[in-house]
């Protein structure tokens, strides 16, 4: 839900070797086929002072040189334009990032991020593309959030009502408690409806799959997730199914076009270049045309959310403030993630092969059974196959890739190999997917290792599955930039995995490419057996 960061699309990387305890693991070779190897399960930040001895660790670890932060902007606004132009074209996001730290041997440096000229005032920041100084994006001590949600530019808040929505604010701003915690309101109130109504919702996914299968021997799951998903969402959070409303199904496609006006400047549509150039990456897209659609979503979330409106003003917040936030949170938040993290997930998974799907089928449905046949909370702690694919899904493909901090004084960032000096002011940027696919923490780090995370060792590496803006291993608190639904979110994945393997003992997939991640069709579905 409302995280500070980014929460659309994902990609990958390669660094350098790990370290940790062996366990067996299941995989999948480039070819589809499962094999089964060894792996090692591998395995803070103190406060800095700005003192070349911080450089050093008190635990006997070899000093690491300080140096100065490599890398350049290049001359204004052409510096700015080549570089987005290799990001979205000449090289794409991964080889521009990748290509950068081979020529700077290093996974800390400066360049510029998209937009640029004319959509961004200043594009410059100091990357960090590994496991180890990514971190420090988090430490709200060292740096401030502040409008910083989609980067270097912030869309306008005429895009939402004219309010600086909670994703915006840094902790330090009186209304982000607030705001934060009426979300928390939200999800504590209504986590009873949450295991029933996702069941209602995706047990019509899966009809709409296999009729479709039957009619044309084929389906896309983008379609069936985005009306399965914000359904599901209407009628967990608000006790309302938007078909009963005027909405009706407009809901998802209201929303990519909403979406789309505040993301279009960091995303590539697959249009010619310089048309995609012109239309979305140097001017913002002019809110007054989604005005109406806008408004049609904001009537929808007034009428159905009086309950947390009424708890909003006891907390000192309007109710058109609250209700901006409902939306934005639902909207973007929670819809935007299962729109992109679902058909990632179902990707690893499908190519995963046979060997993991009738491992998971057998685990999920014993479970359930073991449980009186009722899917429950318990249940689902019984099933540590299936919770370690879906941390592994959230650390090999993250849903929130780009998160940004500004330093809020001078400090020291430590990299694997080096330490920096950042001083007060400078934009700090980090992609996630390297961080998280960082070999010095995560052996094997660019195969989707199935049971990564099960038994002790595996669950010593939850501290480094980011996706939330921080550490699995953390709290969502008040005081800090962590999504507010993340426990909400690792349930609605889990609950994916277990209702599709509850109903099937396995599926083919045809993977394809989007904008905002995997566009999915499913070719067979094989019904349980067993």
């Amino acid at each position: 839900m409302a995280s500070s960061s980014l929460p659309f699309t994902s990609l990958h990387l390669q660094f350098v070797s790990p370290n940790i305890s062996p366990s067996k693991s299941a995989t999948t070779s480039t070819s589809g086929r499962v094999v089964v190897q060894r792996i090692k399960a591998s395995v803070s930040e103190k406060s800095y002072v700005p003192a070349l001895a911080a450089a050093v660790s008190d635990n006997g670890e070899p000093k690491l040189p300080v140096k100065k932060i490599p890398g350049n902007y290049g001359v204004p606004l052409v510096g700015p334009l080549k570089d987005r132009l290799d990001y979205f074209y000449n090289q794409g996001r991964d080889e521009f990032f990748k290509s950068k730290i081979q020529k700077y041997h290093s996974t800390v440096f400066r360049t510029n991020m998209p937009p640029g000229p004319f959509i961004s005032q200043n594009s410059k920041v100091v990357a960090l593309l590994d496991g180890k100084s990514f971190p420090v994006l988090f430490d709200i001590s060292k740096v401030e959030k502040k409008d910083l949600f989609t980067g270097t530019y912030m869309p306008s808040t005429d895009l939402t009502g004219g309010y600086r929505i909670l994703s915006y604010l840094d902790p330090s701003e009186p209304q982000h408690a607030k705001l934060k915690q009426l979300l928390f309101l939200l999800l504590k109130s209504r986590r009873d409806q949450v295991i029933p109504e996702f069941q209602a919702s995706y047990g019509e996914l899966f009809e709409t799959l296999e009729k479709e299968l039957g009619e044309k021997g084929k389906s896309s799951f983008q379609t069936a997730n985005d009306q399965a998903g914000f359904n599901f969402l209407c009628r967990a959070f608000f006790g309302t199914n938007p078909r009963d409303t005027k909405l009706g199904t407009d809901g998802p496609s209201l929303i990519s076009k909403w979406v789309l006006f505040q993301l279009g400047p960091v995303l590539s549509l697959g249009l010619p270049k310089y048309v995609e150039e012109l239309l979305i990456h140097t001017f913002p897209l002019p809110p007054a045309l989604v005005k109406k659609d806008y408004q049609r979503l904001y009537e929808f979330f007034y009428e159905s959310s009086g309950f947390f409106q009424d708890e909003a003003e006891k907390m000192g917040v309007s109710r058109e403030e609250a209700c901006h936030n409902l939306l934005f949170a639902t909207c973007f938040n929670s819809f935007g993630g299962m729109k992109i993290f679902f058909p990632n997930m179902l990707k690893w998974i499908g190519r995963a092969g046979v060997k993991l799907h009738t491992e998971l089928a057998t685990e999920i449905r014993s479970a359930i059974r073991s449980n009186g046949g009722k899917l429950t909370m318990a249940a689902m702690e019984q099933m540590p196959l299936m919770k370690s694919v879906v941390y592994e899904a959230l650390r090999i493909e993250p849903p929130v890739p780009l998160q940004y901090g500004k330093a809020k004084k001078d400090f020291l960032i430590e990299s694997h190999d080096a330490v920096f000096k950042v001083k007060e002011g400078e934009m700090l940027f980090g992609f996630q997917p390297f961080a998280t696919k960082d070999p010095k923490i995560f052996e094997r780090s660019q195969e989707f290792v199935a049971d990564r995370f099960i038994g002790d060792d595996g669950e010593k590496l939850l501290k480094h599955v980011l996706w939330s803006n921080g550490p699995e291993t953390q709290q969502s608190t008040l005081g800090n930039k962590q999504c507010a639904g993340k426990d909400f979110v690792v349930l609605m994945s889990r609950l994916l995995v277990v209702e599709l393997f509850r109903r099937y003992d396995s599926f083919e997939i045809e993977v394809g490419k989007s904008a905002l991640g995997a566009a999915v069709t499913v070719t067979s579905l094989k019904r349980a057996s067993f």
